[in-house]
Formats: structure tokens, C-alpha cells, sequence
């Protein structure tokens, strides 16, 4: 079944409310906004990487926000273990058995806060419910429910007593994002709001978790054609041959850009993807997913300009493929 006209105008005009209701946050920031509603709605999960004070808690808050459903926050710490996200089993002495106590993890949409800040031990506890939604403890599988995302945040500098994201958990985030800081038009209406406290601004959800379903959903019925399915295999395989490139882009990272492709279309109100879709996508989706060859990067190459570079190399297809 492919999404119909009708049905790609209604996803569109729920996706734009979805961005308007966290505009009222995150001011100027239209693009960055649409990449995460892209992300929760593809069923991924997004990594938003920057300097302090751009509005990285409050953006992920926003989007929590605006869905009603529930949330948690999770601050990471050298000092957090892996039972405080996964939650533990507790022996119970009046039934004589042990009993799970769900832990923070278990929420729709859950910010993740600083990962970096926590052991590689205690990150690797999101390895298995940011791929499959679900956590096993004491050999016992707990799902999660459905929406589930995880907003984790970053910032570059300050990396002492921080731990690197792993590759692996890394390709689990559909797309890494970043704020950057606002025009000054933007600052001057943050200005003229200074004297209310960031955290304690709160938006009105405008849709339910089981809209967010739906919409899922109904974004994977995007029509896709084979020209573009094509375009999408030669970019992969061009960051595997990079010259600057270590380590390319996993068949995992290339169903994500696909599948962000899909919703990205159907938010602006198209039933089917079209290459400039593929092409906005590509540096948020595959960017975090390259490691550089250590001589290139310290030569200045970064994984965004090896991206925009295929993506010169790689022309989209100008025609539709002949049914």
C-alpha cells in the first residue's frame, strides 16, 4: 500500500504543527526542528552535538514536550550504572520471588543527557533498546512501547573525564544534529524573554504518542522509486571507497537515510521521494556515521566535507525509471 496525496497533506499539516509548537523554544531554528520531528517520526533516534548554552536540553525538552506521552530524563554521570537506566530486579520477600523495577528507559521519548559523560559500560546499556526496543534483564526481554526515542546530547569541547561514543552505538542514532547558535533577530527576541527561565518555559502538547504511531507508520508507505533506491546505493558505496574514509557507511545507516527520506517527503506534503530529499539528509544521517583515516583528519578532513564531496561526485537521477 503507497500513501495517498490526501494522506501525504495530512501528514504534512500535523508535521508543521509538530514545528510550530517547538518554534515557540527553539527560535530561528526551522531546519534543525523538522530534523528532529524527521527522526521521531522515522522511528530513529537522534544525537544533537554543540557548544553549552544553544538550547541542546531545551530543543530535546521541546519535542518531549510536544507529544503526550511520557518522558524522562536521564542525567549521565561518571557514577551512573546500567541498572539505573534498564532498571534491576529486586528480590521480594513476601511473594519470594524477584521483581523488575523498570528504570528511566522506560518512557516514549527519553533525553539522554551529556552522554558522553558516562562510562562506556553504562552506554552500551542503550546498545540493545535503541535497536530493538526492548531491554533484557536477568535473561527476561522487557519492550518499551512504542514511540520510543532517545534525544542524546554532546558537547565538543570540555572532553576531560568524558567517554567517546563507540562506533556501534554511534550507527544507532539515525542522525546527529546541531544547534548552532541563532541569528540576531532570534537573540533579540530571546532577550526580550530574559527574564523567564529556560526551564521552566513549557509548551502544550499538540499531538498524542499514538498519532505518532500513526504517522510512523503511514511515512513507511512513501513511494520510493528505483532511481532513487540506486542514487542511495551509489552514495553508500562511495563512502566505503573515500579514499580519507577508514570506515564507511553500514547497510543499517543506508535503511536510515531511506527511511528518512520517506517522512522528510511526505512533511512536505509529497506521497513520493524525490533526490533533493536524499540530498538534505545525507550529511545529518551519514556524516557521524564515517571514521576518517587519522592522516586525512589531520590534514582537516571532517566527515561532513567527505559527504558533500560524493555527494558532487554522485549526480542524482534526472528521470523517473520506465514502469
Amino acid at each position: 500500500m503507497t500513501m495517498t496525496p490526501d494522506e501525504a497533506a495530512w501528514f504534512a499539516e500535523s508535521f508543521n504543527r509538530l514545528v510550530t509548537n517547538v518554534e515557540q523554544i527553539l527560535l530561528g531554528k526551522t531546519f534543525v526542528v523538522r530534523l528532529g520531528f524527521t527522526a521521531l517520526l522515522s522511528e530513529g533516534h537522534l544525537l544533537l552535538e554543540d557548544y553549552p548554552g544553544t538550547g541542546k536540553t531545551s530543543f530535546a525538552r521541546a519535542i518531549a514536550q510536544s507529544v503526550s506521552g511520557t518522558t524522562n530524563r536521564i542525567q549521565f554521570t561518571p557514577d551512573l550504572l546500567p541498572g539505573d537506566i534498564t532498571g534491576v530486579s529486586i528480590f521480594d520477600q513476601r511473594d519470594n520471588e524477584f521483581e523488575f523495577h523498570p528504570g528511566p528507559i522506560f518512557a516514549n521519548i527519553v533525553l539522554a543527557d551529556e552522554i558522553n559523560r558516562a562510562s562506556p559500560k553504562t552506554q552500551a546499556a542503550l546498545l540493545e533498546v535503541m535497536e530493538e526496543g526492548q531491554v533484557t534483564v536477568d535473561g527476561i526481554s522487557h519492550p518499551v512501547g512504542a514511540p520510543f526515542m532517545v534525544i542524546a546530547t554532546q558537547n565538543p569541547i570540555e572532553q576531560a573525564g568524558t567517554y567517546r561514543l563507540p562506533e556501534a552505538q554511534l550507527d544507532r542514532f539515525l542522525m546527529k544534529a546541531s544547534i548552532g547558535y541563532p541569528d540576531r533577530a532570534s537573540t533579540l527576541r530571546i532577550l526580550d524573554g530574559a527574564g523567564v527561565a529556560a526551564h521552566s518555559v513549557k509548551i502544550d502538547p499538540v499531538v498524542s504518542a499514538e498519532l505518532v504511531v500513526e504517522m510512523a507508520q503511514l511515512a513507511r508507505t512513501v513511494h520510493v522509486d528505483p532511481t532513487i533506491n540506486d542514487y542511495v546505493s551509489r552514495l553508500i558505496e562511495a563512502t566505503r571507497s573515500a579514499t580519507e574514509v577508514r570506515l564507511g557507511v553500514s547497510v543499517r545507516g543506508a535503511l536510515a537515510l531511506m527511511r528518512a527520506a520517506k517522512t522528510l517527503a511526505a512533511s512536505n506534503g509529497r506521497h513520493y521521494v524525490v533526490p533533493d530529499d536524499v540530498k538534505a539528509l545525507a550529511e545529518p544521517v551519514l556524516a557521524h556515521r564515517l571514521v576518517i583515516d587519522a592522516e586525512a583528519e589531520f590534514e582537516g578532513v571532517t566527515a561532513s566535507s567527505v559527504i558533500a564531496q560524493i555527494l558532487i561526485e554522485n549526480p542524482p537521477p534526472t528521470e523517473r525509471q520506465a514502469v
